[in-house]
């Protein structure tokens, strides 16, 4: 009776949430969301927004891949993408899914998504992506916001790393679910970021690779740098208007291909400094 009652308002909490979604996101409909099937985890955001998540197993996975959109709330088309390309994993046969467990975090800043206006950071206004535990973040991180990005308050790192409930819960997926591969969906420079061991993809669709270098706190200094998990993030062109169709579709083959073909078991590394980023 206790599991049945669970389900009923766990399906209701979903119809919710994909009617909200529908309302938010570019090129999201209802219906899209439903099929993705998004289950709540036990976290919650800073306003008490369930974190959702999407395994897409096939029976024999030997490789584990972590997608991640809208780390930043404004960033709109990064959720909306993560939605489609759930679509496009389960649409796949088993013999084509090459043995890779997905799991999707499609919004992991909800806050800063339904915020009246979307904004960057969470409801705390740290910037989600200047706040995990990389090497020295005591040291760099304050340092870096006050003299490279002049106080900007759209990129506050918090005052201690993980000092956020969204951050938590990845740096915990992370912990747990041990991906080989972590993908970050953000927008818009319109280009192809990668930080860790491996090779790097040169394009996916009509993004092309341009490294931007590291910067204290951010997921791809933590997992790319420190753990050894290669980090591929993409920059959609446009943080309010997604891909068309066909491009999402080509960009998800060709992230397919190159996962297969370069991503294998892990070896965390040692931090190794990086060249002057960008502030993405």
């Amino acid at each position: 009776m206790l599991l049945a009652v669970l389900l009923i308002a766990s399906g209701a909490q979903s119809g919710t949430l994909c009617i909200d979604f529908a309302a938010r996101l570019p090129n999201v409909k209802r219906e899209l969301c439903e099929a993705a099937q998004l289950q709540p985890t036990a976290a919650r955001s800073v306003k008490g927004r369930t974190l959702w998540v999407r395994d897409v197993k096939p029976a024999h996975a030997t490789l584990r891949v972590l997608v991640v959109g809208a780390i930043h709330g404004d960033e709109l088309s990064s959720a909306a993408v993560a939605l489609h390309w759930i679509r496009l994993a389960a649409q796949l046969p088993a013999d084509v899914r090459q043995g890779i467990h997905w799991r999707f975090v499609p919004m992991l800043n909800p806050d800063g998504v339904f915020s009246g206006s979307p904004t960057r950071v969470n409801a705390n206004g740290v910037d989600l992506n200047r706040n995990f535990p990389t090497p020295n973040w005591q040291r760099d991180a304050r340092v870096y916001w006050e003299k490279r990005t002049r106080k900007d308050p759209r990129r506050w790192p918090g005052a201690t790393p993980l000092s956020e409930p969204e951050s938590r819960f990845l740096y915990d997926e992370m912990s747990g679910f041990k991906p080989q591969l972590i993908v970050s969906i953000h927008a818009p420079y319109g280009v192809l970021d990668f930080d860790g061991p491996s090779v790097p993809p040169s394009r996916l669709g009509r993004l092309y690779l341009d490294q931007v270098g590291i910067f204290p706190g951010s997921l791809g200094n933590y997992g790319g740098v420190h753990k050894g998990v290669p980090v591929v993030t993409i920059e959609l062109p446009n943080a309010t208007r997604t891909p068309q169709d066909g491009e999402m579709r080509q960009m998800w083959l060709d992230l397919l291909h190159w996962t297969n073909e370069r991503v294998g078991p892990v070896q965390e590394v040692a931090a190794a400094p990086g060249s002057a980023p960008r502030t993405p």
